[in-house]
């Protein structure tokens, strides 16, 4: 079985997302700009910020792009404002969605994402409805080649939760509080991260029904599809295979 928040299911993306740079890096940006409107353009003493160029810098995004985004967010550039935007919503065989998303136009995202589950059967719900069931969670994953000893060693030491082996990849997890304290010091140790992230991590699952499974899939790719919507977490539970 398998799980959106899962490393399994994220490494099972990986060819699709490169497909999709472009849409990435859209994202990407927008987080950037958002990050330095409310914290400052200040890369080192803005956490959100800092965790946003990180994720540039991963996309491979040339640094002039990311470098203008921040300019835009601080006000040193003219630049488009847009409002973050959580929506919480079951969708087939009752999966819990809690998507994120930024938007200058709110009046036109609410709708699409609203359409997107009815078409499936699923609907949006009022505010608090699922959110309850994620918890953020820093996620720092990296390559299983490396001893347990020394994984334990670094991230514990830096304040992680957990590391558990998941998939031939060492997941490690931590507060959102100790994100970067345990980021720096895997990056420091010269660990090989194949992803770092923040994460809606669900603390409960709902298997997708195999009847449904086509249509959460598919509801899935519209939702991650939208230039609005920045991420889609949700708590299903599949069969990879099937």
């Amino acid at each position: 079985m398998s799980g959106h928040n899962k490393w399994s299911t994220i490494k099972h993306k990986k060819g699709a997302l490169d497909a999709k740079r472009g849409k990435i890096w859209t994202k990407i940006l927008k987080e950037i700009t958002v990050a330095a409107r409310l914290g400052g353009g200040d890369v080192e003493a803005n956490p959100r910020l800092r965790l946003a160029v990180d994720q540039a810098k991963a996309s491979n995004m040339p640094k002039d792009n990311y470098e203008r985004a921040i300019k835009k967010g601080s006000g040193e550039l003219e630049g488009v404002t847009y409002e973050e935007v959580v929506y919480e919503a079951y969708g087939p065989g009752g999966v819990a969605f809690y998507i994120e998303a930024l938007t200058d136009n709110k009046n036109r995202t609410t709708p699409e994402v609203r359409s997107y589950f009815a078409k499936f059967g699923g609907d949006l719900g009022a505010q608090g409805s699922v959110g309850y069931l994620f918890t953020k969670t820093g996620q720092i994953v990296v390559e299983g080649e490396v001893s347990e000893d020394k994984i334990m060693e670094v991230a514990l030491e830096a304040g992680a939760d957990d590391v558990a082996m998941d998939d031939d990849a060492w997941v490690i997890k931590t507060s959102p509080e100790s994100y970067q304290a345990v980021k720096d010091a895997v990056d420091a140790a010269a660990l090989p991260v194949i992803e770092a992230k923040v994460i809606m991590a669900p603390s409960t699952t709902a298997e997708v029904p195999a009847d449904k499974l086509k249509s959460f899939l598919k509801l899935v790719d519209l939702l991650e599809d939208n230039d609005d919507v920045q991420n889609v977490w949700h708590n299903g539970l599949f069969d990879e295979e099937e």
